[in-house]
């Protein structure tokens, strides 16, 4: 996450806001403010902060609806506040996708904690995220080394694994036989480019639906070898 982490803080208790804002900036997070329901969306889905803190009683929308809508098109972590004796249900609100909720009043570094645990966990979310590339039913698991194709494990050697996960995440590009030996055998390899073909055709016959019409490991003729893009 590069320069400082980018809060949007929603209440309409400006005093709590001023507060929390204070105490937040001094923690080194860049802090934006929202005072009702529609201006919380329109800057949530427009500036896609980091993380949210979103307040349950709001002018207009409350917050779960503020959460529900934010949830339809983005995963930014939320923290929903409410103030004792409001009637919260914690269930719903974690089912409409908030990470976590707090009842004021509370210690404003309580609250720092539990959002730096929660943008750890995100972070953490999307690096998995990243690992993964999913194309139609097959998923690769870059840091489990674990192919899936329709929820069934697929069996591959170390070279085909290598050589399905460079296809598949510079998915798009050629390679050549030559470039291709060169990146998942080494340098030193002066095998026969033919070693390529022979692990093509094993993947296909893995991977493919029909191996004698591939729709993901594509040749190139005269050219060399890529992976499908995605539409």
């Amino acid at each position: 996450m590069s320069g400082k982490t980018k809060v949007l803080l929603v209440d309409d208790e400006k005093t709590l806001v001023k507060a929390l804002k204070f105490n937040l900036e001094k923690e080194g997070f860049q802090v934006e403010e929202a005072f009702d329901g529609e201006e919380a969306l329109e800057k949530a889905l427009r500036n896609r902060p980091d993380i949210i803190i979103l307040d349950l009683m709001l002018p207009g929308l409350d917050g779960f609806e503020v959460c529900r809508e934010i949830r339809k098109k983005e995963e930014i972590p939320i923290i929903m506040l409410t103030a004792k004796g409001e009637d919260f249900d914690k269930v719903l609100g974690l089912e409409l996708g908030a990470d976590d909720y707090m009842t004021k009043p509370f210690n404003p570094r309580e609250l720092v904690a539990r959002m730096k645990a929660i943008l750890r966990r995100s972070a953490s979310r999307r690096e998995e995220m990243r690992q993964q590339i999913r194309v139609g039913t097959l998923q690769i698991d870059l840091l489990k080394h674990r192919v899936t194709l329709k929820d069934r494990k697929i069996d591959l050697t170390a070279k085909e694994f290598a050589l399905l996960s460079f296809l598949a995440s510079n998915a798009g590009r050629v390679y050549s036989r030559g470039q291709l030996l060169e990146q998942i055998w080494g340098y030193n390899y002066y095998g026969d480019e033919r070693t390529v073909d022979v692990h093509i055709r094993h993947l296909r016959e893995k991977i493919e639906e029909d191996p004698g019409n591939p729709q993901m490991i594509l040749t190139v003729w005269g050219s060399g070898y890529k992976f499908r893009e995605e539409p």
